[in-house]
């Protein structure tokens, strides 16, 4: 079988069809452009594509929503709710599921607000601004905790993600100012430090 360095690129390794059961190949389709792990029997071509993250920011007048992992990675780390998207459903139905699942949380969606690339790990963060309708929330079954904080209450050096840290920063800064534009860009590693570039039009 022959696995070329692209293969080191690519989200997942595979090494059988899901559809017959034999080995695959990674290589170019025909009128293709990348390399695609194809079935040396039935040729199926399986595409693999970024996941998309979907979350929002659940405000309550000055303080946001946060929530102290209880899974890998970042275990015990504090982040905004959000996951996955799971199949049929839109970006803000996985938001609402994601704040619900792990906070308990009930809100409502105020606009999509920034949206973050992350091609390193194949991933697409979708974050919503968001409204606290109550604050009956408590930790779901991801989350050892859950707590509102204002800016300066924010456990910054014990965030998860740098997508979380830039989308706090971003959001404090604007409420500061009155105005919620989109934030769009992406975060690059090179040379195993990771820097935020601002997108176009943003």
């Amino acid at each position: 079988k022959r696995i070329s360095n692209a293969a080191s690129r690519a989200p997942f390794i595979m090494k059988y069809c899901s559809i017959c059961g034999e080995e695959v190949i990674l290589k170019i389709p025909e009128d293709d452009t990348r390399e695609r792990f194809v079935c040396i029997s039935c040729e199926t071509i399986h595409y693999q594509n970024p996941n998309v993250v979907a979350g929002c920011i659940p405000a309550w007048n000055d303080q946001v929503l946060l929530c102290r992992r209880s899974i890998e990675p970042r275990y015990g780390l504090w982040t905004l709710p959000a996951g996955f998207m799971e199949m049929g459903e839109t970006s803000t139905e996985a938001a609402l599921r994601e704040t619900l699942e792990e906070a308990n949380a009930r809100v409502e969606i105020q606009g999509l607000y920034v949206v973050i690339n992350l091609p390193q790990v194949n991933q697409v963060y979708m974050m919503f601004r968001a409204r606290l309708l109550d604050l009956d929330f408590r930790p779901g079954a991801e989350s050892l905790e859950t707590a509102l904080y204002s800016e300066a209450e924010i456990p910054w050096d014990e965030l998860a993600f740098r997508t979380i840290r830039h989308t706090l920063e971003f959001y404090f800064d604007d409420r500061r100012k009155g105005n919620f534009p989109l934030h769009f860009g992406d975060i690059i590693r090179k040379n195993d430090r990771y820097f935020y570039h601002t997108g176009p039009g943003t």
